[in-house]
């Protein structure tokens, strides 16, 4: 019977909302799950799959709270097998990171691969006089490291699994520690590593120990992600996150748990849609109200941590933004709540740019600009027939003035769009009775070029 703990992402010394209780949150969860799951569980090792630390560069308290559950865990004799992630990885330029010097001084074994003159990726043994290697035996287990391949993690995987083919060895329980994004599990328009691509390494693992996104996810029973120990964001609240304890029977038949049963800062997201309310007071009393209905509170005698609330003003706010007491709010739901952290954020649409207020709270900051200058443009009747086309001709404008691309380009680019649309409407204005929309739309195309012409060239 093999037993081991499998996290990762603890990112030890992050500080969100300049908040240094949020720098102990990380610690306290990392601290909780060794001693509440670690220890008594008495696992043969503790898998760290990356993102140790928040950054490379961190500060002595970070270093204290790395050393303090390390000890507990090298007293206790349980090894502890790491991987660098994006965040605490060495940089380009030094061969020096705190991981190496933790490894160094025997408080983890840093597994990394190395390149020679048959393979950009090489699996070594670990050495334990060199405190250095790429793989480690542990109780019938061959645990393999990696390294953090970010984009390149398609072209890697070949590449690592042909490293991992010369290195095993028959009649061990195989494992190995990734730190990557996996495809289908995350929300950003990112590279990340296809199911396809992993699933080669299927004949070759028994067990990926995965890291980087920050929700739990499983691939196959196969491959698990346990996600961050603590939520880095807000944004984050709603995931499922914690570690894996791994059992494996003589059969190598694998029986991973999923344990969410340590310290974790609560958050929560509320939400209240200005819309249609008349005024600043009113606004403020219908918050308050929503806070005493729905928000978490935290009892003063409790043991467990105080949550941390984001509320969002959305809808169409009928009048000015600077009328709210936005900080008399945030003040007031806290001491309500008894909240460590309130968070104000004022997304609601002001009247003149009403059109966003019938789009999605989810919709994409580039979708609601669009939507934004595509109804201004249409409130100019000259440009109401072609809002869409005059608003990404606007927007593209502005891609290239933020890319430093030369004025006279730019405004090459507008000419070229103002001409072929000219082109088009003198066509049309053969048909067109006296008076109507080719009369003037050359005018009012000219009048639009002149415009950006200032605008680009800065003359004002």
């Amino acid at each position: 019977m093999i037993k081991f703990l499998h996290i990762s992402d603890v990112h030890l010394g992050c500080r969100r909302y300049n908040l240094e209780e949020r720098t102990k949150d990380f610690f306290r969860s990392w601290y909780d799950v060794i001693e509440r799951h670690a220890i008594p569980n008495a696992v043969d090792f503790m898998l760290i799959a990356g993102d140790f630390f928040d950054r490379r560069n961190i500060d002595p308290q970070t270093m204290n709270h790395a050393m303090a559950g390390l000890q507990i865990l090298k007293e206790a004799g349980i090894p502890v097998v790491a991987i660098e992630g994006n965040h605490d990885r060495r940089d380009a330029v030094s061969p020096y990171s705190w991981m190496r010097s933790l490894s160094q001084g025997g408080f983890l074994k840093l597994l990394e691969p190395v390149s020679d003159d048959e393979s950009p990726i090489t699996m070594r043994p670990w050495d334990d006089e060199g405190r250095a290697g790429s793989y480690v035996d542990i109780k019938g287990t061959r645990i393999f490291g990696s390294h953090w391949y970010g984009t390149t993690a398609n072209v890697a995987m070949s590449i690592l699994s042909d490293a991992i083919r010369r290195a095993r060895e028959e009649g061990l329980f195989h494992i190995l520690m990734l730190h990557t994004d996996v495809e289908g599990q995350i929300n950003r328009p990112i590279p990340a590593l296809s199911v396809e691509k992993l699933k080669e390494l299927r004949t070759l693992v028994d067990y990926v120990a995965l890291g980087h996104t920050h929700k739990r996810f499983e691939v196959d029973g196969w491959a698990f992600n346990p996600g961050s120990l603590e939520a880095c964001t807000v944004d984050e609240y709603r995931e499922e996150r914690g570690l894996y304890l791994v059992e494996v029977d003589d059969e190598r038949r694998v029986n991973a748990r999923h344990i969410r049963d340590y310290v974790q800062r609560p958050f929560q997201r509320l939400s209240f849609d200005v819309s249609g309310v008349t005024d600043a007071e009113a606004v403020h009393a219908g918050v308050i109200e929503k806070v005493k209905l729905e928000a978490r509170r935290h009892d003063a005698d409790s043991d467990g941590p105080a949550p941390i609330i984001e509320i969002s003003l959305r809808g169409h706010l009928g009048f000015k933004n600077s009328l709210l007491d936005l900080n008399k709010l945030r003040d007031e739901a806290r001491e309500l709540t008894g909240a460590l952290h309130v968070m104000l954020r004022n997304q609601s649409v002001p009247v003149e740019y009403a059109v966003a207020a019938g789009l999605d709270a989810d919709t994409s900051r580039a979708h609601r600009e669009r939507r934004i200058v595509e109804d201004l443009i249409a409130r100019d009747n000259r440009y109401r027939d072609r809002a869409r086309e005059m608003a990404e001709l606007v927007l593209e404008a502005k891609r290239r003035v933020l890319g430093d691309e030369a004025p006279a380009d730019i405004l090459e680019l507008i000419a070229q769009k103002l001409e072929l649309r000219a082109r088009d409407d003198e066509a049309a204005s053969d048909q067109a009775e006296p008076g109507e929309a080719a009369t003037h739309a050359p005018s009012a195309l000219q009048a639009l070029e002149r415009n950006a012409e200032k605008a680009v060239t800065g003359d004002r």
